[in-house]
């Protein structure tokens, strides 16, 4: 099956609110450029599984955008397990490395609480990347796993 990035994601203020955008550059400093998310480190991006969000939307019974989450990146065609630790991605110009999970943010916590602990249960909430390439990404961008 084949893996794409489906969507970007910005945070362009300080309150979390999310917004889609559809070409973004990605530099091993600054992680997502212009993304004032509160979640990562330096030079980090997380990434969820468009297939992970919609199970566990559909186990809590709810129905929220993936904006929601808090992540950069949403891919399809892939949900990460714990086994994808150090595993890279390949996505437009720019290359990533999985390093850790996804915590969800506190305030999923407060909106969905039953999606906030679904969400937590065998990396279902998305990854960590450490940016290994600065580069060019945009939406339908295959997406390479290594």
């Amino acid at each position: 099956m084949k893996i794409q990035l489906q969507s970007i994601a910005k945070s362009k203020t300080d309150d979390g609110a999310r917004e889609e955008v559809f070409a973004a550059q990605v530099t091993i400093n600054d992680g997502l450029q212009g993304d004032k998310s509160d979640l990562l480190g330096e030079g980090e991006v997380a990434v969820l599984s468009k297939e992970s969000w919609v199970k566990v939307c559909h186990e809590a019974g709810l129905e929220l955008p993936w904006l929601d989450h808090g992540s950069s990146l949403l891919i399809k065609g892939f949900e990460f397990l714990p086994t994808d630790l150090g595993r890279t991605l390949q996505i437009g110009e720019a290359e990533f490395e999985i390093h850790r999970e996804m915590a969800p943010h506190d305030r999923l916590e407060k909106k969905a609480p039953e999606l906030f602990r679904a969400l937590q249960l065998g990396y279902r909430g998305g990854v960590v990347c450490k940016v290994l390439r600065s580069g060019s990404i945009q939406s339908g961008d295959d997406v390479i796993i290594g």
